[in-house]
């Protein structure tokens, strides 16, 4: 809630005070008690290993009895929690624009048997190079991303996915009550820029954006390398006949043979990276089948337009080999210093893996400051 950050400290104390007196009032059974158990578990140091040794926290002035009650008999009015986190003051880009970026986040649970509604979660870092699935919880997780050299996030919504769900369906309506509730808060009006959604290689970015029509938002997601995209259909010459074309020639992400030129190309010096080249095409839309989540579609499949990102650097600091990162936007004919917005915000992106590795801990809890000061790297966040 209160950075170190923050130009105003007593603004912002103020405001966590304000926010302190909501939650609060979000409580609506064992008040008391499961206030003090939020206390405890943002306040308490290193790993707990068990609810009972969060009443040992100062902050925490009941005994174990108090805590299990509060877990088993507590109430919290999610939905005014969820109103009271959209209304507390947001991080922006540097054009003013909100950024929200969006990930599915584990709370691995491999030794409770007995806990319902548990998922395999894809894990990373584990072991050595590898990518281990667990049984236990996903939550797909929604942030407000800041700008400069920090890490900190503004989370803004949680929800656990259910055993297989459709996590584009379930995310996109996330998404959209997030934003709907940004804007009942005042934090969109007509005329501001558009709000950018950040999201990884697990999010099919262009069914999404057809999803979230509507609504003042940009998509912007990472793709696969081995994708293939589709130009805008041709004209059609005077006299032609049969069904006009739907789709213009491929573009194959392997085939720089297929690629033609840049809508836009544009180089930024880095002090760790080299020089970060990011090349742009502008309108290339997916070949949609009617079959996966497109299955059962009414009338004719959606033409998706967007602007596609190539991004490429010298060199990594590790030393390993720098391969390109493909990116799409639902935005179209962007110029050169909407496509630098567009890679540098995917860059912050990552600002929400801290969030995550914090909420992950059993000691963490639902704290704005998860981050830690980025390095002071030129251009790239």
């Amino acid at each position: 809630m209160v950075s170190v950050h923050d130009p105003d400290r007593e603004a912002a104390l103020g405001e966590l005070v304000r926010f302190r007196q909501e939650f609060y009032a979000c409580l609506t059974a064992r008040a008391d008690a499961l206030f003090e158990l939020a206390e405890a578990v943002l306040c308490t140091d290193g790993p707990v290993r068990s609810l009972v040794g969060l009443s040992l926290a100062p902050e925490h002035r009941r005994g174990h009895g108090a805590l299990y009650d509060a877990m088993n008999c507590g109430r919290i009015d999610i939905e005014r929690l969820r109103t009271t986190l959209a209304g507390l003051p947001l991080p922006r880009a540097a054009d003013g624009r909100l950024v929200l970026a969006v990930d599915v986040s584990p709370w691995v649970r491999p030794d409770a048997n007995t806990s319902p509604d548990r998922s395999f979660c894809h894990t990373y870092g584990r072991g050595r190079d590898q990518h281990l699935m667990i049984p236990g919880w996903p939550y797909s997780i929604v942030a407000a991303l800041e700008a400069g050299r920090t890490s900190w996030t503004a989370l803004l919504d949680a929800i656990r996915l259910q055993p297989g769900c459709d996590v584009a369906a379930v995310t996109t309506v996330q998404i959209r009550q997030v934003v709907e509730r940004l804007i009942a808060a005042g934090h969109w009006q007509p005329g501001d820029p558009e709000i950018l959604v950040v999201l990884d290689a697990g999010y099919d970015a262009p069914r999404v954006a057809h999803l979230l029509g509507g609504l003042p938002v940009q998509i912007l997601g990472r793709m696969r390398s081995d994708r293939v995209l589709r130009r805008p259909a041709p004209a059609r010459m005077p006299g032609a006949r049969g069904r006009p074309a739907r789709h213009g020639g491929e573009f194959i992400f392997r085939d720089p043979a297929s690629w033609g030129d840049e809508h836009v190309i544009t180089r930024t010096p880095t002090r760790l990276y080299g020089t970060a080249t990011a090349q742009a095409w502008n309108r290339l839309h997916p070949r949609l089948t009617s079959r996966a989540a497109w299955t059962g579609h009414q009338g004719p499949l959606p033409i998706i337009e967007g602007t596609l990102i190539r991004l490429t650097v010298d060199r990594l600091p590790s030393g390993g080999q720098a391969k390109p990162v493909w990116l799409w936007c639902s935005a179209i004919d962007l110029d050169a210093a909407d496509i630098d917005r567009c890679w540098q915000a995917f860059l912050r992106r990552f600002d929400i893996e801290h969030t995550s590795a914090c909420s992950n801990r059993p000691s963490a809890g639902p704290s704005r400051n998860c981050g830690t000061p980025k390095p002071p790297t030129a251009g790239l966040g």
